[in-house]
């Protein structure tokens, strides 16, 4: 899996992207490819420090220019949307892993450790982009408190007005996705799909 790296300039173009009228400006797309002993990016943790999680999921997995440096979901913790009552919790450094070359935060090492067992289970469908703009073929930012579990997956949007677009045909829209997001290449960046 790589990283998709937005400028936060990307950011006001994004509703164009969205809707898929246009293309934004140029991202670039890195992979993480550190020796064991090289810090992870943005921290003070050895590389060492975070477990590391291999699977067959490909496709770019979306990284927000705003949050941490380099992790996925914003820093949020997956495994939060499917405990309590859903409500996505902060993770922390302290508890990360790396998943196909990408980090993820936990807000424990509880949740950190059930990730390490079953990633495909808790990380995000299309790699958080948001899901209703894959329908369409098309990649945009999913964001993290934008969301849906749906028949235990979980599923960003890129805003409000889109996640109530994408309501009102969950099925069919994840259907679309699910069919676009094979032809996605892994260093797909929102200019050049």
């Amino acid at each position: 899996m790589k990283r998709t790296l937005i400028p936060a300039i990307m950011l006001a173009a994004l509703p164009i992207a969205c809707s898929g009228q246009g293309a934004g400006e140029e991202a670039s797309s890195t992979e993480a490819g550190a020796e064991s002993g090289d810090m992870m990016p943005g921290t003070e943790m050895p590389m060492s420090d975070f477990a590391e999680v291999t699977d067959d999921m490909t496709g770019p997995v979306f990284i927000n220019p705003d949050g941490p440096a380099g992790v996925a979901v914003s820093g949020y913790d997956a495994v939060s949307y499917f405990e309590g009552d859903g409500t996505p919790v902060k993770g922390s450094e302290e508890f990360g892993v790396t998943y196909n070359d990408v980090d993820y935060y936990f807000s424990s090492a509880e949740n950190a450790k059930k990730f390490e067992e079953e990633p495909g289970k808790y990380a995000p469908q299309f790699g958080g982009h948001c899901a209703w703009a894959m329908s369409r073929g098309r990649l945009a930012p999913g964001d993290p408190v934008y969301y849906r579990v749906v028949d235990g997956k979980l599923y960003l949007n890129f805003n409000k007005p889109v996640q109530e677009m994408w309501l009102k045909d969950i099925p069919g829209f994840i259907e679309k996705a699910n069919a676009a997001w094979p032809s996605v290449p892994e260093d797909a960046t929102f200019d050049n799909q």
